[in-house]
């Protein structure tokens, strides 16, 4: 029998709440406590990826408007995981950095997400891994591409 989309929608609905709850019964996750809500934990994973951004990048990033994106950095402002800096040349341009503070909790949970991942796959094959790989890749391209075509 053919696997027609639905049928793989189905299952993959049925599959990735599976993965999800074993990645957060890990004992790292569980003793995590990590104070920021989704949204927070995304910035703050794209700025401890590419050091720092403009909030129009940020806010085309998270594909949320300017208003949204200068509510989520106020508050990890606030909470003392970001900063704003101004361009020395510009001082229209304003860029959001992590602080010391939000460097050392997002490197935290960076290693938290990675040993999670490399439990749930130490499990399968290289072989399957490089498969699951090269089929992500192929999502996330499709994704970016249908995001620069808008």
């Amino acid at each position: 029998m053919a696997l027609t989309l639905e049928r793989y929608a189905e299952a993959v609905l049925e599959i990735f709440p599976v993965i999800i709850r074993e990645f957060l019964r890990q004992p790292n996750m569980k003793v995590a406590k990590i104070p920021l809500t989704v949204p927070q934990l995304f910035i703050m994973d794209y700025l401890y990826r590419h050091d720092r951004s403009k909030m129009k990048d940020l806010a085309g990033f998270m594909n949320v408007t300017m208003a949204t994106m200068t509510g989520i950095v106020d508050r990890l402002v606030r909470d003392g995981y970001a900063a704003r800096t101004v361009d020395a040349n510009d001082r229209r341009v304003v860029s959001i950095v992590l602080s010391a503070k939000g460097m050392a909790l997002a490197k935290k949970i960076h290693q938290i997400r990675r040993e999670g991942i490399m439990h749930l796959f130490q499990k399968i094959s290289m072989k399957d891994r490089a498969n699951y790989l090269k089929i992500l890749s192929l999502i996330r391209d499709a994704c970016q591409k249908g995001t620069n075509e808008k």
